[in-house]
This record gives C-alpha cells, sequence and structure tokens, in this order.
C-alpha cells in the first residue's frame, strides 16, 4: 500500500474544523485542513458560546481572547406595537458555582470565533490552505486516497484519516452515500450583517414576535460596529439582501422611520432543517459538526454541538494513533450522535416557542449536562448511585496546594493528557504512565480539598481514583479494591507503562 503522507485530512476549516486542527496540533499528530473558500467566512451565522464550551475554549488556550472578543448576550427587548417595550433577559440566568464555573452565553461573531481559532492554530505551527478543494477520494484498509483541487492544479494526498468537517452540503457525506433523513421544518429565512443607525448598542431589539409574516430583530454584534439581522422570508421568491433591499424589509416590517441601513457586510437566505446523518463513520471517513447534523439556529446550540464533535473525535483519533484499543475511536459515532439527536429536538421545540412569541432559554442550553453514560469507554467499580457517574461531565473544583497555592481542577485537566485524581490513597496508586497526570488529593498530599468541594463535586470516598478524559468527562470511577480493573482500563486507552519504569 501507498504510505500516508499524513495521518488525517480535514475538509472544512469552520470551528469544527478548526477545534480538530488545534486538538491535533497540540499532540503532534500529521494533518492538513483544507477549505474550497478562497478566504475565511466572513459571517455571524453562529454566534453564542455556551458554557460547555467555554470549557472546552479554555482547555485550548483561548477562553480569555474569546471573551475579550466578544461580550455577553444584551437583553432582549421586544417592542409593543404602541412603540413601547419590555426587556428581558436571553436566558434563565444561573449563579456560577466551583463546579460549574461558567454559567452565562458569550455573544460572539462566527467570523470573529473562528478569527481567534486560527491565531491559536498558528501559535501550534500550523494554518488553514483556503482555496483548496477535495474532489475526490477513495479509501482502503490503510488510509484514504484523496483527490485536491488547488489554484496551481491538482494534487494528491494520502492520509489514514479524512475527517469531513465541511457544513450541511458535505462533500464527503454525500460521496459516502449516506442518508440524511429529517425534516424541512417550512420556514424560510434571513440573516444579514450590517451597519445601520437608529438603534442602540444596549439591547436585541426585536420587533413582531410570534408573527412569521413580520417578525424582524437586530442584534448588535461585539468587537464590531455592526448588528445582525434575523427574519423570516416567504419561502418561494428571490430574497434582495442588497442594503436597498433589506431597508424596504425594515420600512415594512417596522412601519416606522428611523433605521437606516448604511452597508451589508455578509448575508444569507435559508431554509430551515433538522436533519441526522444515519452514520458518523465509514471505515477510515469519519463526518463532524454541521456535516453530521443541520438544525434550525434557535437555542444558540450549532456552533457548540460542532466544537464539541471535533473535540471529541480529536484526542480519539491520536489515542488510536498511538496504539489505543480500537474501542477508542469506535465509541465516536456511539458518544455524539445520540447528543445531535438531542440538539436537533431542542432547537426544534424551541423554534415552535419562537413561533408563538415565547421562547425561553433554560439550563438545557447550555450543554453542560451532556454525558456519554452509556459508552463503552466508561468503567465504573463498584456500580454508583445518586452521585457522579462515569461518562458524565467533570465537575470543577478548587483545590490547594501543599505550598499554599490555590488551584483549580480544569487547571490540572488543561492540556492534550489524561487526569487520575486518587482521593485520600494512602498506600495505594496506579503506575506513572505516558500521557497520564496523576494528583493525590488528601490531608498530607500534595493536593488538599480544604472546603471539601472535591469530595462534594464526585462523591468520592477514601480510596477512590477518578479517571478524566482529555475531552473532561469522566472516564472511569473505582475503589482501592478495583484498581487492577483500572490498570487494564488505562492499556486499553492506550496510556502505555514506559519501558524504564520501576518494577
Amino acid at each position: 500500500m501507498e504510505a500516508a503522507n499524513i495521518d488525517v485530512l480535514i475538509t472544512g476549516a469552520g470551528a469544527a474544523g478548526l477545534t480538530l486542527a488545534i486538538e491535533l496540533a497540540r499532540r503532534g499528530v500529521r494533518f492538513r485542513l483544507i477549505d474550497k473558500l478562497p478566504a475565511p467566512f466572513p459571517g455571524s451565522r453562529g454566534k453564542g458560546i455556551q458554557p460547555r464550551s467555554q470549557e472546552i475554549f479554555e482547555d485550548l488556550g483561548i477562553l480569555d481572547r474569546i471573551v475579550a472578543t466578544g461580550g455577553l448576550y444584551p437583553p432582549l427587548r421586544e417592542y409593543r406595537g404602541d412603540g413601547s417595550f419590555q426587556d428581558s433577559l436571553v436566558a434563565e440566568s444561573f449563579a456560577p458555582t466551583p463546579a460549574e464555573p461558567f454559567h452565562l452565553a458569550l455573544l460572539v461573531p462566527q467570523f470573529l470565533t473562528e478569527r481567534v481559532m486560527r491565531e491559536r492554530l498558528a501559535e501550534l505551527g500550523h494554518r488553514p490552505e483556503f482555496g483548496c478543494e477535495l474532489v475526490a477520494f477513495v479509501q482502503d484498509d490503510e488510509g484514504v486516497t484523496a483527490r485536491l483541487l488547488m489554484p496551481s492544479g491538482e494534487q494528491t494526498v494520502r492520509a489514514r484519516y479524512l475527517v469531513g468537517t465541511d457544513g450541511g452540503r458535505s462533500f464527503v457525506r454525500k460521496s459516502l452515500e449516506l442518508d440524511f433523513p429529517g425534516k424541512t421544518l417550512g420556514i424560510r429565512a434571513m440573516v444579514a450583517d450590517v451597519v445601520l443607525t437608529g438603534l442602540g448598542r444596549d439591547a436585541w431589539h426585536r420587533f413582531n414576535e410570534g408573527d412569521m409574516e413580520t417578525q424582524i430583530s437586530f442584534c448588535p454584534l461585539p468587537g464590531t460596529p455592526m448588528f445582525q439581522i434575523q427574519a423570516p422570508i416567504p419561502l418561494e421568491g428571490d430574497a434582495d439582501l442588497t442594503a436597498s433591499g433589506l431597508q424596504a424589509m425594515v420600512d415594512t416590517r417596522i412601519g416606522r422611520s428611523g433605521i437606516r441601513i448604511e452597508s451589508v457586510s455578509w448575508a444569507s437566505a435559508y431554509t430551515m432543517n433538522a436533519r441526522l446523518a444515519d452514520r458518523y463513520r465509514v471505515g477510515r471517513v469519519f463526518l463532524a459538526g454541521d456535516a453530521a447534523h443541520i438544525h434550525p439556529p434557535t437555542g444558540g446550540q450549532g456552533l457548540n454541538t460542532s466544537v464539541q464533535d471535533a473535540y471529541n473525535l480529536g484526542w480519539k483519533i491520536a489515542a488510536t494513533l498511538a496504539g489505543a484499543s480500537p474501542a477508542v475511536l469506535d465509541s465516536y459515532e456511539d458518544e455524539r450522535r445520540p447528543v445531535a439527536g438531542a440538539m436537533l429536538g431542542l432547537a426544534t421545540r424551541l423554534l415552535d416557542a419562537a413561533k408563538r412569541g415565547d421562547m425561553r432559554r433554560g439550563r438545557e442550553v447550555h450543554q453542560l449536562d451532556i454525558g456519554y453514560p452509556d459508552s463503552p469507554l466508561s468503567l465504573e467499580v463498584p456500580a454508583r448511585e445518586g452521585m457522579l457517574l462515569a461518562g458524565e461531565r467533570a465537575p470543577d473544583a478548587p483545590v490547594a496546594g501543599a505550598a499554599g497555592q490555590d488551584r483549580r481542577l480544569f487547571e490540572l485537566f488543561a492540556g492534550p493528557h489524561w487526569t487520575l485524581l486518587g482521593y485520600e490513597p494512602g498506600g495505594t496508586g496506579i503506575a506513572p504512565r505516558e500521557g497520564l497526570h496523576i494528583h493525590r488529593i488528601g490531608a498530607d498530599e500534595a493536593l488538599v480539598d480544604r472546603e471539601r468541594h472535591f469530595q462534594n463535586a464526585y462523591g468520592v470516598a477514601t480510596g477512590d481514583w477518578v479517571l478524566v478524559r482529555p475531552d473532561g468527562y469522566v472516564g472511569a470511577i473505582v475503589d482501592a479494591a478495583h484498581l487492577a480493573e483500572l490498570e487494564r482500563h488505562l492499556d486499553a486507552m492506550g496510556l502505555a507503562v514506559p519501558a524504564h519504569a520501576d518494577a
């Protein structure tokens, strides 16, 4: 067989492709990230960053930059027919806790989020290749041979794996002849990034809520001088998305003067669908992001789900290349496809509520409760009830270093490694392994649980060990009597004991 030029070819340099590229780059995996567009996507279609994605961005080293680039959602300002209005929160407000430090969605235009991600990728020594299109591929037992069309001509590349993060019209998905079942939701909408005058930037202005013929909204986009306009439009006919066309729509729907469209940076008309690919993997080819699922924009779920697809897949590809059990990579579809199915259901329910003019976002949009309770990668002995379980999100917690400095569990988790936490382990322990960071927590250990936040969040007893996966989910919880099972689990995950380790 022809030798692989690279380990992974990623096609589609949006949020999902960039997340996957960062994950692979920080693990030293050879990859190329390509996109057929000549330049980065210029629009703000996905603008909400939910708390779970903020945790991921903290791990990737970009959260502070993302926050500085964008901002928080302003209040919703719903106007009545007489010109009066009422302000309300975009989503229910939840106070941060030691276990959940991020509690509010961020408002960041998609093109700015992706710019920060490209900057992070550049720090790791890589960049997307724009103007490079995947036009054909074939796979065999050893890899994928792909044909690329570039400005300089055609090129053939050999990769161990191919990942399609190439959007709702995915060339990769169509080439695999995968079904994309679901439904068209009977709503066509437009979205546009514009510079306008006549509205303040202190609110998300919404007119004619619940009326699908005249509804229109204007959301200020932090980090830019622009607003995003959103509105349903007729199912048939051409949509005039020029400045003059949008001005006519605004005048007609609002029925008052004063709002002037100065310029249009980006605009799109689209029909809302809810669809989920039958499979996320065929042999050595994978789907992630919108290539695997498309949905209405209600609830701010899409970009976040796409990022988390790639975050799940990246470490598993790297682990497999390093010798992990095939079950690790096999688990990608088992874990992520049900999450997308639930997300489509949530977004569709919120769309129905929006049609009635009473959409409210609760905790369910934060994505903090997503987990993999049935994952084949989870180990839990003995079985637990009424507390944190294997497969669930690993909570944060403050702990103190024996030298007196405050630490967070998320600081210990950050990076491409696995993390093993032993609670008051005494003389028990696990042999050091490559790619595994071991921390012992107890009164006489390197870390101290002074306020019992770790014990309360994890429900651990003396002698318990908690294994945290690279993507921040609990991989195993075992007591001191079952350390041999944990050792075997670590072997299957590809975490090898160094050859020079003490006997």
